[in-house]
């Protein structure tokens, strides 16, 4: 094993040198670019990152939630993803109730928000028009999401938000270039995956404004499902250390 590859927190700061310089998709890096000039209102005295935002979080987590991409005034305009918009807003309530994150609010980079035992990525890391991504734009950014969850090597579980997140991490399970499994996507539903390691796969609606503001998405209903994937991610952890503690075990 590499140097760098046996120490996670410096292949991820690594990957990410890389990933905010990214220009592979010219139609996202002129609306990420574009939101930054144009702004809105309540922003206008905000400098813009605009650029690939990505992931963050513990990275010794054994839950990686997958989200589709950065929105144009939140994780573009912060830097960190789900991040100064509503759907950080209603991920964020979820996940400290759950126990995922010390604090109920995701407004900006430095507000002391961190992520207990969770890593929050994207299967696309630029803002999209309309929020939509073309199959060309998410085949050019998979790379990155399938090497970041190759440095996190405590990560079991995937929690994919909405269905592009899903199809994505169907695609960076399948192995050596493997079909992916064609598996139906639907809130609550959970899979395991057979790759290496093997990893479990959580779906959820995406906590978009449009699912929580139509009821599509309730906090009750998307609270249900992370507390499934902190119990699953508890018990996973406490097998690893009663292995451990136990003296007839032989590796």
């Amino acid at each position: 094993m590499s140097e760098e590859a046996s120490h996670p927190a410096d292949a991820l700061r690594a990957l990410n040198r890389r990933l905010v310089a990214c220009r592979q998709c010219p139609r996202l890096v002129a609306h990420r670019e574009q939101a930054g000039l144009a702004k809105k209102p309540a922003f206008r005295e905000w400098d813009y990152w605009s650029r690939p935002v990505p992931g963050f979080g513990d990275v010794e987590a054994k839950v990686v939630i997958v989200g589709m991409a950065p929105a144009a005034h939140g994780g573009n305009r912060t830097g960190r993803m789900f991040t100064g918009d509503a759907s950080a807003r209603f991920l964020m309530q979820g996940l400290h109730q759950a126990g995922f994150a010390n604090q109920p609010t995701s407004e900006e980079a430095g507000d002391g928000l961190e992520l207990r035992g969770a890593y929050l990525t994207a299967a696309a890391r630029c803002a999209p028009p309309l929020d939509r991504l073309t199959r060309e734009e998410l085949v050019r950014c998979e790379p990155y999401l399938r090497e970041e969850l190759a440095f996190l090597t405590e990560a079991r579980i995937l929690l994919a938000l909405g269905r592009v997140a899903f199809v994505a991490c169907l695609k960076v399970a399948a192995q050596d270039g493997a079909r992916p499994l064609p598996l139906p996507f639907q809130h609550g539903a959970r899979y395991e995956l057979h790759g290496h390691p093997p990893r479990v796969l959580y779906a959820s609606y995406h906590p978009s404004p449009r699912n929580h503001q139509t009821g599509r998405l309730s906090p009750e209903s998307f609270l249900e499902v992370l507390l499934r994937v902190r119990q699953e991610a508890d018990t996973f952890g406490a097998e690893v250390n009663i292995q451990a503690a136990d003296p007839g075990k032989r590796g």
